[in-house]
C-alpha cells in the first residue's frame, strides 16, 4: 500500500511539477525501460513526450539504446508514464539521482511500477532471449553514501524485505504460459559495472544464488518499496555465462539480444496493464 507519510525529496516535487505543466493527468502506473526495450513505449497512446534534459534535476541518458525521454499517455483506460531509458551508477550518478525517477513517479500518483533491464544469465538452464521475472535480488553495488530515502525519512521505517509483488509475479508467469514463451522466476544480482564480470566472478555470483547479473534496477526497487508501491521487475537474458568456455560479449551484443526478447517482455507489460489489478492491494511476500 502506498505510504502517504513518506517525505519525497524536493527535487522530485520540482520535477513532477514541471511534468504536470506539460501533462495534467494522474498516472497510476509507471514503467522504466532498460536496454533494448524502448519500443514498448510505442504501444502507448501518447499525450506528451518530454526529453530528460527538459525536466529539472534529470540528467541526459548516455547508455547505448536509451532514448532519454519521458512518455506520458494511456494504455486503454490506464494513464501512465514511461521512462525510455535510465541512468546508471557507472555513469557517475549518485544513488539519489538513480532513484529520483521513482520518487517523481510517486509524486505524480503512480501506484504500480514495472521495471525492466537487460541482464547476463548465470543459471545454466537459461538461454539468450529468455525472460526472467525477478522474485528477489542481491545488492552488490556497495553504495558509498546513504541514499536519500535513509537521510530524509523516518529511519525506523525500513523498506519491505521482499519488495517484489508476489501476485504480479504469478500474473507475469501466467501470461508467459498463455502466450507460449519461456519466462523463469529468479534472483537478480546488481553490480556497479561498467565492465562485465570475470570468470571467477561468474562462479562466485552463481554460488551465492544469483540467476542473472546486471547494473541497475535494485536502487529503483528499494526506492519503490520505500514508497509502498506495488512492483514488478523483468530481466531479458542477453547471454549466458559459461566460465569454462567464455565468449566475448559487447554492449552491441547485449542490445541486439534484448531487442530480440522485447516482444515477450512487451506482452507481459501490456497484459499486466490491461488486466485488472488492485492498486490498493498488496501481493508482497511475507
Amino acid at each position: 500500500m502506498l505510504d502517504d507519510s513518506f517525505r519525497l525529496p524536493d527535487e522530485a516535487l520540482e520535477a513532477s511539477a514541471a511534468i504536470r505543466r506539460r501533462w495534467d493527468a494522474r498516472p497510476v502506473a509507471g514503467l522504466i525501460l532498460g536496454t533494448g526495450l524502448g519500443n514498448v513505449a510505442s504501444y502507448i497512446e501518447t499525450d506528451a513526450t518530454i526529453d530528460f534534459e527538459a525536466i529539472p534535476h534529470f540528467p541526459r541518458s548516455t547508455a547505448l539504446s536509451h532514448r532519454g525521454r519521458l512518455v506520458c499517455g494511456r494504455l486503454g483506460d490506464t494513464p501512465l508514464v514511461v521512462m525510455e531509458g535510465r541512468w546508471h551508477y557507472y555513469e557517475g550518478h549518485s544513488i539519489d539521482r538513480l532513484t529520483l525517477p521513482v520518487y517523481v513517479m510517486r509524486a505524480l500518483g503512480v501506484e504500480l511500477l514495472i521495471l525492466s533491464n537487460a541482464s547476463g544469465g548465470l543459471n545454466p538452464r537459461f538461454a539468450s532471449g529468455d525472460v526472467m521475472v525477478i522474485e528477489d535480488h542481491i545488492n552488490l553495488m556497495f553504495w558509498k553514501q546513504a541514499p536519500r530515502m535513509e537521510k530524509e525519512s523516518d529511519s525506523s521505517r525500513q523498506p519491505a524485505p521482499h519488495p517484489y509483488d508476489r501476485a504480479l509475479i504469478e500474473q507475469a508467469l501466467a501470461i508467459s504460459r498463455r502466450e507460449n514463451f519461456v519466462a523463469h522466476r529468479g534472483v537478480y544480482v546488481a553490480m556497479t559495472g561498467p565492465s562485465y564480470e570475470t570468470r571467477a566472478e561468474y562462479r562466485f555470483l552463481r554460488r551465492i544464488g544469483a540467476d542473472v547479473v546486471g547494473m541497475s534496477t535494485v536502487p529503483e526497487a528499494v526506492a519503490a518499496a520505500r514508497c509502498g508501491m506495488r512492483m514488478l521487475a523483468l530481466s531479458t537474458v542477453t547471454n549466458v555465462a559459461r566460465p569454462d568456455n567464455p565468449e566475448v560479449t559487447t554492449a552491441e551484443d547485449v542490445v541486439a539480444a534484448a531487442e530480440r526478447a522485447e516482444p515477450n517482455v512487451r506482452r507481459i507489460i501490456l497484459d499486466i496493464l490491461r488486466e485488472p489489478w488492485d492498486a490498493c492491494g498488496s501481493g508482497v511476500s511475507e
